[in-house]
């Protein structure tokens, strides 16, 4: 007992500190690796106005667009180096630290929120995407702030009363307490005036204290990130599909289940619940023409391969330790041991099983959910996913508290989170991104006035010119640059592929040209029966390669 009470003191602190930790995981070494293609994309997107902005993602993206709205506010006051812009995805990784710690506490106590918050910070899969500019770590804030709010309101019994009457009740309170102070007034002015000011609002709040209304808060932050969550990515309608699995599904158990034992949370009222989802479609409605259109998109002609059963296990993998290869052995024992350790989470839920269904459910539903529409048209993504790693770092962490020795849950979060350290130690030395910068001055060192500077997918465009257009400013290099076989600006399509029907207005660039220049890159996809590079050969002559990591430029001048 005293162990628990000590441990609540103490919380905060330790809250702190390992959210520092994460955070410091998440800046170190921010701006050494190179800016990859969908980095340098979100840059190019926050670059422009905002109608533009909203114009381009319609166009030509398959995102919503407050994570681009928002890279645009922050480059504004930061500026679009690498360190910059990862700064943003790197702070709200670290703020997601407090608040799964926050989930955690609501649902087991004191113990299962700070294990959760150490398996958050250390997580290699989550700093991977902290140092990313995309809308990943976003996506995860959103959705964390989304369940803590859900999570209070399934644990308080005020859920259930009529939303807004908490709020009304306390400005009843407040206005009461206001007029007898100064009805008052006269009465205590011989032995002093109640305060003012600043002092007499914190003086009110004793009377009507903000704990009075939480659950109104809980209601709205709730409608709030949940139509946050679902504005960062589309595959994040599955929030609201997975919230509302759970919490009809509880409103059905409590029905049928009026004789027995209450479950271990407590469904808010129907009509509560109802009008909240009606809010958050309304606020979430502007964008549903468009999520109609870009869904549309996506099933016509989309990138990512159908899933195997392979991808799936390392999808699941990468959740609890994005780790290099292991010899089997070694593997084995790491991944019993996260087994292990799960099972006690089930166990630790076996007398509230109502909580390890919360979160079970807020899992599972969007896994099974993007490979059910897989089975159409490809979406299984792990980094689309990566929101449900919270309700799964959580039942790990509900397995940590279920070992009650303190010493014995000391030493599990410590393997555990060595396990992550080697990890991410393995991504701080051995990953690579592609390598931009290469190219671009290899380019701009050999250029010459009048070069044309071909690409096989008008979309490498974006990161070439990210770190080229230093180089045009300062040494007033004079190229023309095309993207193959279409130029983005002036046709909007992000990714075509080059076919023969193609090969006359290739030929058409080339007449009249001394010097060619090609930056070969994705061409897998964008160019892959090697058109470009074949038709270039039968008109000039490669003088020049270079390699770089993610690609190739040549340089072809007339015989």
């Amino acid at each position: 007992m005293n162990e628990e009470i000590d441990l609540e003191e103490w919380a905060p602190g330790f809250v702190i500190l390992i959210t520092l930790v994460g955070g410091a995981l998440r800046v170190l070494l921010l701006g050494t690796k190179g800016m990859w293609l969908d980095e340098t994309f979100s840059v190019w997107m926050a670059s422009h106005s905002p109608s533009e902005l909203m114009q381009w993602v319609v166009r030509i993206d398959q995102h919503p667009p407050l994570y681009y709205f928002l890279l645009h506010d922050w480059i504004a006051l930061t500026g679009e180096t690498a360190y910059d812009v990862r700064l943003f995805s790197a702070l709200l990784g670290a703020a997601t630290i407090p608040l799964i710690y926050l989930i955690g506490k609501r649902l087991s106590g004191v113990v299962m929120g700070l294990a959760a918050a150490v398996f958050l910070a250390l997580s290699p899969f989550h700093i991977y995407f902290a140092q990313e500019t995309r809308m990943y770590t976003l996506l995860t804030f959103n959705a964390a702030v989304a369940i803590y709010a859900l999570a209070w309101l399934l644990t308080d019994a005020h859920s259930v009363a009529p939303i807004g009457r908490q709020l009304r009740d306390y400005l009843h309170t407040w206005r009461t307490a206001t007029a007898a102070a100064a009805d008052g007034a006269a009465v205590l002015r011989d032995v002093g005036a109640p305060p003012r000011g600043w002092r007499g609002w914190f003086s009110r709040q004793r009377r009507a204290p903000l704990q009075t209304i939480a659950a109104d808060l809980a209601w709205v932050v709730f409608v709030i990130f949940s139509t946050a969550t679902m504005l960062t990515h589309n595959t994040a309608v599955l929030f609201p599909l997975a919230a509302n699995i759970f919490v009809f599904g509880l409103l059905l158990f409590q029905r049928l289940n009026k004789s027995g034992a209450p479950p271990s949370l407590q469904a808010p009222a129907l009509g509560n619940w109802v009008k909240a989802q009606i809010a958050i479609f309304l606020l979430w409605s502007p964008w549903l023409y468009f999520f109609i259109q870009q869904a549309r998109a996506v099933d016509q002609h989309f990138w990512i391969p159908a899933p195997t059963w392979d991808v799936v296990l390392q999808t699941l993998r990468s959740f609890l330790n994005a780790s290099a290869p292991m010899p089997a052995g070694q593997a084995a024992i790491i991944w019993g041991l996260y087994a292990l350790v799960l099972g006690l989470g089930v166990v630790h839920f076996r007398r509230k099983l109502a909580r390890f269904w919360f979160l079970a459910i807020l899992f599972a539903v969007p896994f099974l959910g993007e490979l059910l529409v897989s089975l159409r048209r490809p979406i299984f993504y792990d980094r689309t996913l990566i929101w449900i790693t919270l309700p799964l770092l959580l039942l790990l962490a509900a397995g940590v508290a279920q070992l009650k020795n303190r010493f014995l849950i000391i030493a599990v979060v410590g393997i555990l989170g060595a396990i992550n350290l080697f990890s991410t130690a393995d991504y701080y030395r051995f990953h690579r991104k592609e390598d931009w910068s290469t190219p671009a001055g290899y380019v701009a060192n050999f250029a010459e006035p009048g070069d044309l500077v071909l690409f096989n997918s008008n979309f490498v465009v974006i990161p070439f010119n990210y770190y080229f257009k230093d180089y045009e400013e300062l040494y007033s290099i004079q190229v023309t640059k095309q993207g193959l076989p279409r130029d983005l600006i002036a046709d909007g399509v992000l990714e075509p592929q080059m076919t023969e029907a193609d090969i006359p207005g290739l030929l058409a660039l080339l007449r009249g040209r001394e010097r060619v220049w090609l930056v070969y890159s994705h061409n897998a996809y964008t160019d892959p029966q090697g058109l470009i590079p074949k038709t270039l050969a039968t008109q000039m002559k490669l003088t020049q390669t270079r390699d770089f990591y993610g690609g190739q430029v040549q340089l072809y001048e007339a015989p």
